[in-house]
């Protein structure tokens, strides 16, 4: 029956070309960056995932919603996508654990989700193509003025978007007893980070993203971390100045993604906005200081430039994506500082990354 009831809905890509679907639910337009993840599992945690503000996201993998949705898998308080774009939407579900179907989720949260389209035609034009803005839309009549909406939307390069996401005030997670005190500086900060930074006794203190070196250091934290995060590091210009001041004191300092790119440009090191970026839960990495290789979780759409990395002669290379040699994790040279441009609190089966964590708290007990 909710088959029949749903209406006719498309995507709209800025170059023009649509793709049709059938609406879920909700009706109306949102408009975002149309990119695609690969993952077969974790659809909770990618839509719920900060990182992934103002894109529409496509999921590759045919069936979505079959195992429901769990509160205690939320990754933020909410949905962080602008919609949902698939092949097949499962509106039923049968995981005992699961709390709500995937469509109660979509419908809590208030977001706009497309089924029945054409995922594999779709994800192949923005592969040969590159990421950019679009509109999912059920006013399928109206598509003049979608055009015209969709021309003012802003271009993901230069824009800032961590203030969408950061807390607006700081907060604490955690057991207040625990043996080391974390300052975190919220960018866009998925739970499970704080989970896995807690597992490994320590109180965190969770900072906005507009805060100052003084006001982390007034916590008289043991080390500093810096989150993931959506759109472009470029504006982050306050992140980059608590980077830079940590890193001249010498302080414990670990970043993820995001805040990878941030210790990155804090140390003269540009970034640039990829064709696709990486999204998903089986990408290679090789770990050049111990020769193992890495199956990681990754989300982002910006990169550090290699070049300009290898020429820097206090920065060295980590880490190296496998299957496009782009740089997946830096350390400072002659600092206690390192970061990694992938995920591993993710752990989408494989926990190869995990030790990163460890790495990060054996750096503080040696400070």
């Amino acid at each position: 029956m909710k088959y029949k009831q749903r209406k006719k809905a498309l995507i709209l890509l800025e170059d023009g070309t649509i793709f049709y679907g059938k609406s879920i639910g909700k009706d109306g337009s949102a408009f975002g960056e149309v990119c695609f993840n690969t993952g077969t599992t974790g659809y909770q945690e990618i839509f719920t995932d900060p990182s992934y503000y103002g894109q529409l996201m496509v999921t590759t993998n045919a069936h979505i919603g079959n195992y429901g949705t769990k509160e205690g898998e939320m990754e933020s308080e909410n949905i962080k996508i602008a919609g949902l774009i698939c092949k097949n939407f499962s509106f039923e579900y049968s995981r005992p654990s699961a709390d709500s179907s995937l469509e109660d989720f979509f419908e809590k949260y208030n977001t706009l989700a497309i089924a029945d389209v054409d995922t594999r035609a779709l994800v192949s034009y923005i592969r040969d193509n590159g990421a950019m803005n679009a509109v999912i839309s059920t006013e399928v009549d109206d598509i003049d003025s979608l055009k015209k909406q969709l021309a003012e939307q802003p271009d993901m390069k230069g824009l800032e978007l961590a203030s969408k996401v950061s807390t607006k005030e700081p907060y604490y997670f955690g057991d207040e007893n625990a043996t080391y005190k974390i300052a975190a500086l919220d960018i866009g900060i998925k739970k499970n980070i704080l989970r896995n930074l807690a597992k490994r006794d320590a109180y965190i203190k969770v900072f906005p993203y507009n805060s100052k070196f003084e006001d982390l250091e007034a916590f008289n934290p043991d080390g500093y971390f810096l989150s993931n995060g959506p759109g472009d590091p470029e504006p982050l210009v306050e992140a980059q100045a608590v980077a830079k001041e940590i890193i001249a004191r010498n302080k414990p300092l670990f970043g993820i993604c995001l805040g990878h790119q941030v210790i990155a440009l804090a140390n003269g090191i540009s970034t640039y906005k990829m064709h696709n970026g990486h999204r998903g839960i089986n990408h290679p990495v090789k770990n050049l200081i111990t020769g193992k290789g890495e199956i990681t979780s990754q989300n982002h759409g910006f990169a550090i430039n290699r070049e300009e990395t290898e020429a820097n002669e206090n920065v060295e290379i980590t880490h190296v994506h496998l299957n496009d040699d782009t740089v997946a994790g830096i350390k400072i040279k002659n600092k206690n500082c390192f970061s990694v441009q992938y995920h591993p609190e993710a752990s989408p089966g494989p926990n190869d990354s995990v030790y990163l964590f460890d790495q990060f708290i054996e750096n503080i007990k040696n400070n």
